[in-house]
């Protein structure tokens, strides 16, 4: 019951009052990911410096309070690190949806590990993914020349 509480508080915590929900206008890269099923909208904005370190990470769009408070704990998790770290920490989240991580990987994921028990709501699993696999999509883009630069395309 107190775990429950407590993951309810979190939850709701980063999608009331989330710090990394903004238009980014000096992002190096965005994305507009799209969870069809559902209709959450997230677009995607990552500032990485010339060291390859994510300086700034935010999002902005529609969608339930997983899909929202997932992508703010998702912001919060990847700036300061490299573009590889966060891609390996979206590697553990995403194997955390499907149960399999070690307890020293929820760790890592801080705030992030609150959401371990999704993969008991099959329809919501799509919601706390979105922002992760944006993130994904945006570096794997830039690796293959689709995207550069922020255009401002994603303007809402």
């Amino acid at each position: 019951m107190m775990a429950n509480t407590f993951y309810n508080e979190i939850l709701t915590d980063h999608n009331i009052h989330p710090t990394h929900k903004y238009k980014m206008e000096d992002a190096t890269f965005s994305l507009e990911g799209v969870n069809p099923s559902c209709g959450d909208d997230v677009v995607l904005y990552i500032k990485v410096n010339d060291q390859n370190t994510i300086e700034e990470a935010s999002f902005f769009g529609d969608g339930c309070a997983i899909s929202q408070a997932s992508a703010d704990m998702m912001c919060d998790l990847i700036i300061g690190k490299s573009r590889e770290e966060a891609l390996r920490l979206s590697d553990i989240f995403l194997r955390m949806i499907k149960d399999t991580i070690t307890p020293e990987e929820k760790e890592e994921l801080e705030e992030a590990g609150i959401l371990e028990d999704i993969h008991h709501m099959p329809a919501r699993v799509k919601c706390a993914v979105l922002g992760w696999h944006t993130m994904g999509q945006i570096f794997k883009d830039a690796d293959e020349g689709k995207i550069d630069k922020y255009d401002g395309k994603f303007e809402q």
